[in-house]
């Protein structure tokens, strides 16, 4: 914990929410770190996840080249942002994240789940809907939706990179 923030550092594992959530409008403050440190996806990388499952991409993408749906903002593995709309490596940004969660009958996704994401106020995905989920099976692979609880934790990745969080709510919203 610092002066207002949190951090997730090499080895903390995920932060989770105690409560869990469905569909929903998130909130959420990050910074990537300030001295920059290796490229591609060894920069300032962790993850924002809707129902523990759903990843919005934290990645330092200021001057730094990697895959596209591997990007700041990107609904990894599924979806590039509209724009790279990324701040220098330690300035604050944030995410206002409007997600409605999938629905399953059974192991049959019927409704399958959407985003919106505002990337420091800059629209980023308009209403996405996702075709798979986002779990990584390797690059670019493709994962299928698996049958979930229509309510899980909202998540914040450890992925060995010393990331802060700040200033985060979420409202949920009816499905």
């Amino acid at each position: 914990m610092g002066d207002g923030y949190m951090e997730c550092v090499k080895g903390s594992g995920y932060v989770q929410s105690k409560r869990t959530f469905g569909s929903c409008q998130l909130h959420v403050e990050f910074a990537t770190p300030a001295v920059v440190k290796g490229n591609g996806q060894e920069r300032g990388n962790s993850g924002v996840f809707l129902m523990a499952t759903y990843e919005v991409q934290v990645l330092d993408s200021h001057n730094n080249s990697t895959y596209p749906d591997g990007q700041c903002a990107a609904l990894y593995g599924r979806a590039v942002p509209l724009v790279n709309a990324s701040r220098g490596p330690g300035e604050w940004q944030s995410y206002d994240i409007i997600f409605h969660r999938p629905i399953f009958k059974g192991k049959k996704v019927v409704r399958k789940p959407t985003f919106t994401v505002f990337h420091n106020g800059v629209l980023v995905h308009d209403h996405v809907e996702l075709q798979g989920g986002t779990g990584w099976r390797g690059p670019h692979a493709i994962s299928d939706f698996e049958p979930h609880e229509d309510k899980l934790s909202i998540s914040l990745q450890d992925h060995g990179n010393p990331v802060r969080y700040r200033n985060i709510w979420v409202r949920e919203l009816d499905d």
